[in-house]
């Protein structure tokens, strides 16, 4: 028996926001949607590239320190406009909204070339990778690459389904996987400095020199392992009493965020010298083999195939919204913006998405598609704090239920470390910087394309 077609976008009732999709979303459940998207696999690998690159173990945990702050004056920015203008597409919303139709088009444009397509291929691949090693299989040998990518790809389709079905079943998957991967690194920690042979010396032993350009490429990955942060806006349509929750949700689940990887990482420390931090290339396994023998390298394993499982539910969750909310606003194809009359989603965005996120997975590695979509995002995170200033300055009349905390130090330092990230990264390794900025700037003939033949996008 065939579902019912989703009906055209004009045919959904909208709420006093403009909104078409149903609220059901609370904050708990807000919170496990930016929580779940962030911890993934990179609290598991990146601590090996951070302590490589920064080999003293103060510095590395202040680059993560220094993350997590940049990451929190983002969140506590992009309160104001979700309280604001609580709609899906969160982030394209409020470029829209500052800088106009063609900042916000080419936002969108990133997303579905780059950013979004990557971000599941590459969580999705990490799974895959730990599936098979839970089942005994050493994915790293060649007669497993091919498994590998179709295993990937199937998780895309099976996290697009339970999106498809309804919010409330991502929602479960969310909840239940998020409330799992925090315990379990909680638990690490916790086992850490009651039952670990740690030693607090770790803390003080330097493996080297530590050079301001890598310091400076270090935050970028750190910045990858925080990446999440700000998918909860892209569901803000969907969220209960808005102009509370998604404030809060923001806030609260940035901070767990934080606390939890500095927590992760000074139990990693506390356990390994940072030389052995940095041959671990997944150094959680190492310190759980420290703590319950070979056991707990297997338990590690099923902790990040869950983990991963849960942040590709919720970039599923997420990124199809920004899709929807572009066709409803006219630039991109208007069907994309249907709303499923039985299941109310995004049905069309979510399997458009899927599909984008299936091919780059079946023809990219995990390095490729990691190292894409972190530099193309940014420079579109920049713009939405800075549309702060702007709908301040243009809209002082606008009811604000929320307003940024310590305006404008907070937004002017996001700002700021945005323009050093990037500048960094266009220095120390200029090509993906050129790769993601290329890719943007192609959505200017394709912007001039949409509106020279609005018809042909109906």
């Amino acid at each position: 028996m065939h579902s019912p077609s989703p009906e055209p976008p004009s045919a959904a009732p909208t709420d006093r926001w403009g909104e078409r999709l149903p609220r059901s979303l609370g904050l708990l459940s807000a919170v496990a949607v930016l929580v779940g998207s962030t911890i993934g696999s990179g609290i598991f690998r990146t601590p090996a590239i951070i302590a490589d690159r920064v080999p003293s173990p103060l510095p590395m945990l202040g680059v993560w320190a220094l993350g997590g702050l940049l990451v929190l004056c983002g969140a506590l920015t992009l309160a104001e406009l979700a309280a604001l203008f609580p709609r899906s597409g969160g982030v394209f919303v409020y470029v829209r909204e500052g800088f106009g139709r063609l900042p916000a088009f080419l936002f969108g444009w990133t997303e579905l070339l780059v950013i979004r397509a990557s971000a599941l291929g590459a969580i999705a691949t990490v799974f895959a990778e730990y599936f098979m090693r839970s089942l005994g299989m050493n994915p790293e040998l060649p007669e497993f690459a091919g498994p590998v990518h179709y295993l990937a790809a199937g998780a895309i389709l099976v996290t697009a389904a339970f999106s498809y079905a309804g919010v409330h079943w991502s929602a479960l998957v969310l909840n239940a996987t998020t409330l799992a991967k925090y315990a379990a690194l909680l638990l690490l920690v916790l086992l850490a400095f009651a039952a670990g042979d740690g030693d607090f010396r770790h803390f003080t032993t330097s493996g080297g020199p530590v050079a301001a350009r890598l310091f400076g490429l270090s935050l970028v990955s750190v910045l990858w392992a925080y990446d999440g942060w700000a998918d909860v806006s892209f569901v803000g349509g969907e969220v209960r009493d808005p102009e509370r929750n998604l404030p809060r949700a923001l806030v609260l689940g940035t901070v767990a965020v934080i606390a939890i990887y500095l927590m992760v990482n000074i139990a990693y420390l506390y356990l390994l010298p940072i030389a052995e931090v940095r041959r671990s290339s997944l150094v959680a396994a190492d310190a759980a083999a420290l703590l319950v023998g070979r056991m707990g390298v297997g338990l590690i394993a099923v902790v990040v195939m869950i983990s991963t499982f849960g942040t590709l539910a919720g970039s599923m969750l997420t990124g199809p919204r920004i899709f929807f909310a572009m066709a409803g606003d006219g630039l991109f194809f208007r069907g994309v913006a249907a709303v499923h009359p039985r299941f109310r989603t995004p049905s069309r965005a979510i399997v458009l998405t899927a599909a984008l996120g299936v091919v780059f997975v079946l023809l990219r590695t995990f390095e490729e598609l990691a190292d894409t979509f972190i530099l193309a995002i940014w420079p579109f995170y920049a713009l939405a704090a800075a549309s702060v200033f702007v709908l301040r300055r243009r809209r002082p009349d606008l009811r604000r239920p929320v307003r940024t905390v310590g305006y404008p130090i907070v937004p002017v330092l996001f700002l700021l470390s945005a323009l050093v990230i990037l500048g960094n990264a266009l220095v120390a390794s200029p090509r993906d910087p050129a790769i993601a900025f290329g890719v943007i700037l192609s959505g200017l003939p394709a912007y001039w394309l949409w509106r020279r033949f609005p018809r042909a996008a109906g």
